[in-house]
């Protein structure tokens, strides 16, 4: 997740009490901080200096914080402090006239590091936190006084021996404390506009690669990893060379990394984070080896997209969904077809979970707040990539991208300049693409409703009539036609006034498929549409039947149905079960596998299926069929049940998973299959 996501979630009110500032001088940046913090007591101690254009300064500090005194020069200011949003205080400052330097001296304890918070809390608002396995005060955490919407800064850090500091941007200055007494001290600036500063700090061993760039100054990226993590053979090392090469294929694809250096840094919470320079991931997350070929370069790519242009959050968050284009479904296309067909796939059946809703429109995306934003922010806005690039070409696309970037680094973007930049590129207008697929919030259903063929000369004419639905949008639909030793795709428009299309074929078609490798994004039909946890996790008015009976496993079951649902669910007796499932609202049954299995059997149920039965120490699975409202979870103990909190919620596109001890070792969704229409002939007239 880009940053500037959590950034307009946590401090849009912060961004909006501001009262400009100028720079300080012509070289010196618009913010200047000096500040210390001790982890272990969680004081923090800051001095703040800008030059106000205004006679007065209006901001927002965090509770735990208060200033002690502001100056011009020698002489004291008057400072009042007001009411403010929840877990903030409004500070205004006045001074005698305008254009002066003014330096602000504030302090306090800072909360403590909430350990506890999970992948989804992270997301929201979080205040400034501090503890010695690590710190973390976020750029909406109101921890500094904010001098514009968009501002320069430089930063000075202080933290005690066996600490390390730091915040996005230039390292200039850097001091390593020999012995215990001396402080770390570290000073970072960042020359370009930026909407914010994050400060992380933690008991860190760096390493580092300089890697050289031609005519540019050379590259300097690090890791910033605790002991432990450090420790693991070789990993350090690989997430530097896979960073190098991240940053060479966009350099490649888009232009010139912007920054001269970056850096992975650890978290002792489950943060997922990109900023300017580096990118701040759990550290129980840089374990996994699967995480430097997806998360990792997605977090780099957003020095460019997020980072690098700015979002127009006003007018709609196209970050998200060009970063998962051209990172995490790019590498499935670097794998494979099929691979980046299976995404597709996953993207369309998410959307069909929200199909009955209005989760929103792409342009009034902002955040990933739940499963329906993600499913519109990411899946919906990248398949838009995925159409564009079919309809334009890759070479034109290509350049796209590319004068996108060249027009508006380090400028706020929104989708209009986007669609200017593939404009310019295609050498046509684009207002009847983009307008209709960022502006509708229905999901467009579209069928096949009959297909009739009849010889014309030489050819055959294809007729198809389509049916369709929430389909007012124009739409270019790839089709598979096929016949003995033959198969070709053909692409058809439809708009809102038309619901057939004819084609002219060499050869007598048999049988058509509609969008066989889900290129469009639209519904798909119930063959298609095998349950997933996705509908369960992100339901409005879920039920959970907890038949766990010891009190250690029944606890755990009900921790686990918060992590695993966006909704507090209904609870229900094992006895209303049966009565449940010819309802509307979906039903996830719980408990120790004996139990389990029980359950299953007093309901005439299925039994638990032959492919997971004694494996893992839990397995998770949803019924297809009839009871397609159900999902299980079945633990061997509560152990095991504690395992999947923090795992289980991130596996919602799956239809069935095995875990042991909280690690998924298989998964996978029920099998589908792809309608297949078959071509009628036409009927010709009797010659007489």
């Amino acid at each position: 997740m880009n940053i500037a996501h959590f950034r307009h979630a946590a401090g849009a009110l912060l961004g909006l009490l501001f009262c400009t500032a100028s720079a300080i001088s012509a070289t010196d940046p618009d913010l200047l901080l000096d500040v210390t913090l001790d982890p272990q007591t969680r004081q923090f101690k800051a001095e703040a200096e800008l030059h106000l254009a205004a006679r007065s300064f209006r901001f927002l500090l965090h509770e735990s914080l208060h200033v002690t005194r502001a100056e011009v020069g020698d002489q004291m200011v008057p400072t009042e402090r007001s009411g403010g949003p929840k877990g903030y205080r409004h500070w205004t400052i006045h001074l005698a006239k305008a254009n002066q330097k003014l330096t602000i001296h504030y302090e306090g304890q800072l909360p403590a590091l909430e350990r506890n918070r999970d992948h989804r809390s992270v997301l929201g608002g979080m205040p400034p936190m501090a503890a010695p396995e690590g710190s973390f005060l976020s750029s909406g955490s109101g921890w500094y006084p904010r001098p514009a919407e968009l501002f320069s800064y430089r930063v000075k850090l202080a933290v005690p021996y066996g600490q390390r500091a730091l915040v996005a941007g230039k390292r200039i200055a850097e001091t390593v404390p020999a012995k215990t007494g001396e402080s770390y001290r570290a000073s970072f600036e960042f020359t370009e506009p930026s909407d914010g500063i994050d400060l992380m700090a933690g008991p860190w061993v760096v390493r580092e690669k300089i890697v050289k760039r031609g005519t540019q100054s050379p590259l300097h990226l690090r890791t910033f990893f605790p002991a432990d993590l450090d420790a693991m053979p070789g990993l350090a090392e690989a997430y530097l060379d896979d960073t190098a090469a991240y940053i060479a294929r966009y350099s490649r694809d888009i232009g010139a990394y912007p920054y001269s250096e970056f850096s992975i840094v650890a978290s002792p919470l489950p943060t997922g984070f990109g900023m300017p320079t580096l990118t701040y991931l759990g550290a129980d997350v840089l374990r996994l080896p699967f995480i430097r070929k997806t998360s990792l370069g997605h977090e780099i790519l957003h020095n460019w997209w997020g980072n690098g242009v700015y979002v127009d959050y006003e007018r709609g968050n196209w970050s998200e969904g060009l970063t998962t284009f051209m990172a995490d479904y790019a590498y499935k296309e670097d794998e494979s077809a099929g691979a980046a067909s299976e995404m597709r796939l996953a993207w369309l059946r998410d959307a069909a979970v929200f199909a009955g809703e209005k989760p929103g429109s792409l342009r009034d995306f902002r955040s990933r707040a739940n499963a329906a934003g993600a499913t519109v922010g990411y899946g919906k806005a990248a398949m838009v990539f995925v159409m564009l690039r079919d309809r334009l070409g890759k070479k034109m696309f290509d350049q796209g991208i590319r004068n996108f970037w060249s027009a508006q680094r380090f400028k706020v973007a929104s989708w209009d300049d986007l669609q200017a930049a593939f404009e310019k590129a295609s050498g046509e207008k684009l207002g009847a693409f983009f307008a209709p697929w960022l502006d509708q919030q229905a999901l467009p259903d579209v069928a096949i409703v009959r297909a009739e063929s009849a010889p014309r000369g030489k050819q055959n004419l294809l007729t198809i009539a389509f049916k369709k639905q929430d389909a007012s949008l124009p739409m270019r639909l790839p089709i598979q036609i096929s016949a003995a030793g033959r198969r070709e795709t053909q692409w058809v428009e439809l708009d809102a006034a038309r619901d057939t299309a004819t084609l002219k074929l060499a050869f007598k078609p048999q049988t058509l498929r509609l969008d066989p490798e889900m290129r469009v994004w639209r519904r798909l039909e119930a063959s298609q549409l095998p349950p997933i946890l996705r509908q369960w996790i992100a339901a409005s008015k879920p039920q959970l039947v907890n038949v766990a009976r010891s009190s250690e496993a029944n606890a755990a079951v009900n921790q686990l149905s918060e992590r695993f649902f966006e909704t507090k669910p209904a609870p229900l007796a094992v006895a209303q079960l049966s009565a449940a499932l010819n309802g509307t609202n979906p039903v996830l049954l719980a408990g120790t596998h004996a139990e389990i299995d029980q359950a299953l059997r007093s309901a005439g149920l299925p039994a638990r299926p032959a492919n997971l039965a004694g494996q893992g120490s839990a397995q998770v699975w949803t019924v297809a069929g009839k009871s397609s409202q159900l999902a299980i979870i079945s633990g061997q103990d509560a152990a095991a049940l504690n395992a999947l909190q923090r795992g289980l919620p991130h596996y919602g596109g799956q239809s069935w998973l095995i875990f042991e001890q909280g690690r998924a070792v298989n998964k996978g969704t029920w099998p589908a299959s792809i309608p297949e229409i078959k071509v009628a002939i036409a009927a010709t007239k009797d010659k007489k």
